[in-house]
């Protein structure tokens, strides 16, 4: 099992800093920027672990000089336990990406109305988790639904290991339940694909040709009020070859959502390399693929009873409706040890 291993934290660090003071350091932009970027999140993240030894030591302290403030002492642990919890995590991200930003894309798959409606649920689900998680989203695209929910929506989320944590949820995810659009009420089932991509400036190695590229605009749609711009001003690209195709509407001109769409597209790309390599080996290791392809990763079934469960890790919960609201924190640490314990 991975564990957060301050030690080994502590050297590493060191390492770094013998490397930023080096003569001719900065002679090497794009490298010392990476070192810096690594030095300072290790530190942080060291920091971090310090000052939660620090308050369970100070907690500890109380209870012995007064037993009678147990109580108040295991309310303050409670949120102790879950940053140290998130500490923890850290030592699982070894990807390349894991410690950056994340641009996810949801699109409705299977299932009509119903799975429009679900795409829109998920939506509603990855932004509280992020927002209780303390990371910044910006949904740069929504296409609506024929009658209601979203067909697609695409947004990103920043924060510490964002991306490295969101590899979790990539995948379908089937929802099973009442149909509110069947007036004989029936059990439906619908499915959503949550597509998860690092979100990088700059991708190096990903070489996109102009003639492999559709470009079509069309009027921007969805809230919005005066700030929408009435013109032909949202951008699609869609990336021939791999089928990718990404839209964006939320900035203020053509020019912006254009710059923004092929950001994302070269994310994508880069992400789908890196599936591609996990995927072959797994086939190598003789395991299993760790949420590509056609299998629901996820089940969340309403009717006849109540349950989310992840299907790679066979962690469940029956709270649904905390799990809609955002409570998605103890089914991405079961995949990331999963994964860990797979080697991938």
């Amino acid at each position: 099992m991975v564990t957060f291993d301050p030690a080994s934290l502590t050297t590493r660090i060191a390492e770094l800093e013998e490397e930023l003071g080096q003569p001719g350091f900065w002679n090497e932009p794009e490298h010392a920027a990476a070192v810096s970027a690594e030095h300072a999140r290790l530190a942080k993240r060291l920091e971090r672990y310090d000052r939660l030894t620090r308050e369970y030591n100070d907690a500890r302290e109380l209870l012995a000089m007064d037993e009678s403030l147990a109580g108040e002492v295991a309310t303050s642990i409670v949120p102790l336990r879950r940053e140290l919890e998130r500490l923890q995590e850290d030592a699982l991200f070894s990807g390349e990406y894991d410690a950056g930003d994340a641009v996810v894309t949801i699109q409705a798959d299977a299932g009509g109305t119903d799975a429009q409606d679900w795409a829109e649920i998920l939506l509603r689900m990855y932004l509280r988790w992020a927002a209780d998680r303390g990371f910044k989203t910006e949904i740069l695209d929504t296409s609506p639904g024929e009658e209601y929910g979203i067909k697609s929506a695409t947004f990103t989320i920043k924060g510490d290991n964002a991306y490295g944590i969101l590899k979790a949820e990539r995948g379908k995810h089937r929802l099973v339940r009442q149909s509110p659009f069947d007036q004989a009420h029936r059990r439906h089932t619908s499915f959503g694909q949550v597509i998860v991509a690092p979100l990088l400036d700059e991708v190096a190695g990903v070489e996109i040709d102009d003639d492999d590229l559709r470009i079509d605009t069309f009027r921007s749609s969805g809230a919005g009020g005066q700030h929408v711009n009435k013109t032909d001003s949202a951008v699609r690209i869609t990336h021939l070859p791999s089928n990718i195709v990404v839209s964006v509407q939320n900035e203020r001109s053509q020019t912006a959502n254009k710059e923004t769409a092929m950001k994302i597209l070269r994310s994508r790309l880069a992400e789908k390399a890196v599936e591609e390599r996990e995927a072959e080996l797994a086939k190598e290791r003789g395991g299993v693929n760790m949420g590509f392809g056609g299998n629901a990763v996820r089940s969340y079934v309403l009717h006849p009873y109540q349950l989310v469960k992840d299907h790679r890790t066979d962690f469940e919960v029956g709270n649904t409706q905390g799990v809609l609201d955002g409570d998605l924190d103890g089914f991405i640490r079961a995949y990331l040890l999963h994964a860990a314990g797979n080697g991938g």
